[in-house]
């Protein structure tokens, strides 16, 4: 079922809702923290309660969300910090984290259960993470439990497995090891914890077949709704932007992105398209780091390391065209940013971003097919040469339409409500 299907179906009424996952950060930074934050404020002007569970201290909202007299924090006990002896390394930060957000967890599960039997909740809303020890087993039996996953680790796991000598080549062996062997391990409890799901939120149809097939989900109790994306961070210009003819790839530098085909392509285009510059902003990830593969890149690319998520905007601005040519890739914020700064996408069909969007502006090629990737970014440089208004004016219409959080949150919230009434999806 699409998020268009969902909205005006069910008569709308406030809901008790126990929030469990990732929450919003103070800084308006996008990403998952900026996701917490649309769907939060959106449901919340909806009319609906939400109890958020924080396994640590209870972090600092963002502006638009102090003194929402609808948000309850419920903090935990953790009191890891960044900087410490256990966290001074990527595998160190990377284990005792997840050893510290268990615990905090652990701590939760009990506070959950008492506020549920003195004020029951309608429904718990575990976001981000499929996996988690907040919830106790009678409470998400008794209750409906909404699971609203970003990535799933199969699919982690499925590319650490098939670029292994790409990840070799680039970093030690035994970080390879470590990730392998956590992703196993989350890939297993996964597989167990989400049958517990009354309802999985998928963020684009692509990944909800992935669930379906490497978790046995039932297909019946997905919904798919996209992410938002916070449209005033990319305001209009009163004229088309005078765009560079410059190729952005933006995001991590890690496995499943497809790094290696951004190597690839800057040679290709250095002969198709001369003019055209690559650039390639991000940083590796907590436990994979493909740099390495960068310094193989042509003369007309260059590696600009990780930017603040304040600039991105402003990068966005310099940009003919987003390129997002992952393997693996269960939405991609990055997509509609790029269409909400007015920015045509080129993208892989892995990609779930892409898969409502017109066309016009929102090319997707096969998975790892250089030239397919090569003609499809030239004929998008072509038509930000020629038409540069009316493309601008398309990607920030389809932004509005598919990804705005008013028609995302409104989606979700009829969801729950359906879920909540009983009402089959």
């Amino acid at each position: 079922m699409s998020a268009a299907d969902m909205v005006g179906e069910v008569p709308g009424r406030a809901l008790r809702i126990a929030w469990v996952g990732a929450l919003p950060s103070a800084r308006e930074t996008g990403g998952v923290p900026g996701v917490a934050a649309d769907l939060l404020e959106g449901l919340t002007a909806r009319g609906h309660q939400i109890d958020c569970f924080a396994p640590g201290a209870a972090p600092k909202l963002p502006e638009r969300l102090q003194g929402n007299e609808r948000i309850v924090l419920v903090a935990g006990r953790s009191t890891w910090r960044w900087d410490r002896w256990y966290s001074r390394t990527k595998a160190t930060a990377f284990l005792s984290g997840m050893a510290a957000r268990a615990l905090g967890l652990l701590a939760l599960r009990r506070e959950l259960g008492r506020r549920h039997r003195e004020h029951p909740y309608d429904v718990i809303y575990q976001f981000s993470a499929i996996e988690t020890l907040a919830v106790p087993g009678p409470l998400a039996r008794a209750t409906p439990l909404v699971i609203h996953p970003e990535t799933h680790a199969a699919g982690e796991l499925r590319f650490l497995l098939r670029e292994r000598r790409l990840a070799w080549r680039c970093q030690p062996l035994h970080t390879w090891l470590m990730a392998m062997s956590v992703m196993s391990v989350r890939a297993a409890a996964q597989r167990a914890t989400i049958r517990r799901a009354s309802l999985l939120v998928c963020i684009s149809t692509v990944f909800r077949d992935h669930l379906v097939a490497d978790y046995g989900f039932p297909a019946e109790r997905t919904v798919v709704i996209p992410n938002p994306v916070r449209l005033a961070r990319f305001p209009a210009a009163g004229e088309p932007a005078l765009r560079e003819p410059a190729i952005l790839a933006l995001g991590r530098v890690a496995v499943r992105k497809g790094v290696e085909d951004v190597v690839a392509l800057a040679r290709v285009l250095a002969e198709r398209e001369p003019e055209a510059r690559l650039r390639i902003v991000g940083g590796p990830g907590l436990w994979s780091d493909y740099r390495r593969l960068l310094e193989d890149l042509p003369g007309n690319a260059e590696y600009l390391q990780r930017i603040p998520p304040d600039e991105i905007p402003a990068e966005l601005a310099r940009t003919s065209v987003l390129l997002q040519p992952s393997r693996y890739e269960p939405f991609a914020l990055t997509v509609a940013e790029a269409l909400a700064a007015g920015v045509p996408v080129v993208a892989t069909t892995e990609v779930g971003a892409v898969e409502a969007v017109d066309r016009r502006v929102a090319a997707a090629v096969t998975p790892g097919d250089v030239q397919e990737l090569a003609s499809a970014v030239q004929a998008m440089l072509r038509g930000m040469r020629e038409d540069p208004a009316s493309l601008e004016a398309l990607a920030r219409s389809e932004a509005r339409r598919l990804f705005a959080a008013e028609v995302v949150c409104e989606a979700v919230s009829e969801a729950l409500l359906t879920l909540s009434a009983g009402q089959a999806l």
